[in-house]
């Protein structure tokens, strides 16, 4: 695996959380102590390894996008457990999880390999986005009240910040959560739930492009921004307009 990333401290911080000071013996619960029990319920150890598990696919998503983890490549669940200061566990958890998403394929005694993603298949991903996006947020811009489209103002400008200093993965997380939130103003949760899984997947980096330019994220960023004033305003031709050119670019 390539040695000495630059975000190698960065996920470092993804380490699992220190142990607890031991309690004193009558603090301990009755079962823990191995007496017999009716009403206890166990000791919630699940939720603490399920935390570290989000921790280490957060990181292993921002590696992706960033380009860190490279299409094509081979990676071990047990070398990046020791990167990140964890057990092999929740990095092959993490990764299960991503060869749901699409971003990774499993290879059997060896590890996980990136995928590779052509343009043809992102193409793919663009094209069904709008099929689902474009005719739900014509609909809104007609109904939505201008009050909810500037409670949005927060998210439009967080992708320009991400966007303006470089930040890949910062930049991807709010790009969708901006797109959430407008498609949750249609009261339909399936609907978001399947465009949010689409968008994750159009955002892997391409195979031979691994990262993309600063320049692009922004002006995709300001798209969102443009957007909004346009549904503030009302001006229908100019919404469609954005929100079909929007579904052009590579970011989305």
């Amino acid at each position: 695996m390539e040695q000495g990333s630059a975000r190698e401290d960065a996920w470092l911080s993804y380490a699992a959380p220190a142990a607890p000071p031991a309690p004193s013996p009558d603090r301990v619960p009755a079962q823990a102590r191995g007496e017999h029990t009716h009403n206890e319920p166990p000791a919630p150890r699940a939720v603490q390894r399920h935390s570290v598990r989000g921790q280490i696919l957060d990181a292993l998503r921002a590696a992706l996008v960033d380009g860190e983890l490279a299409p094509g490549q081979v990676y071990s669940a047990p070398a990046l457990g020791a990167r990140f200061g964890v057990s092999a566990t929740p990095v092959r958890e993490a990764m299960q999880q991503l060869a749901v998403e699409g971003a990774v394929e499993v290879v059997p005694n060896r590890g996980f390999r990136v995928s590779e993603h052509g343009p043809r298949e992102l193409a793919e991903l663009a094209e069904v986005r709008a099929l689902i996006e474009i005719p739900v947020m014509l609909r809104l811009a007609r109904a939505v009240p201008a009050g909810h489209w500037t409670a949005l103002r927060p998210l439009a400008d967080a992708t320009v910040a991400a966007a303006a200093v470089g930040d890949r993965a910062g930049y991807a997380e709010s790009d969708r959560a901006f797109h959430r939130a407008v498609l949750a103003l249609s009261g339909n949760g399936q609907l978001v739930q399947v465009a949010d899984d689409l968008h994750r997947r159009s955002q892997w980096p391409p195979a031979g492009n691994p990262a993309a330019r600063r320049a692009d994220l922004l002006a995709d960023a300001m798209e969102h921004t443009a957007l909004l004033d346009a549904l503030i305003a009302r001006n229908l031709g100019v919404v469609q307009s954005l929100v079909r050119e929007h579904f052009t670019g590579a970011e989305g």
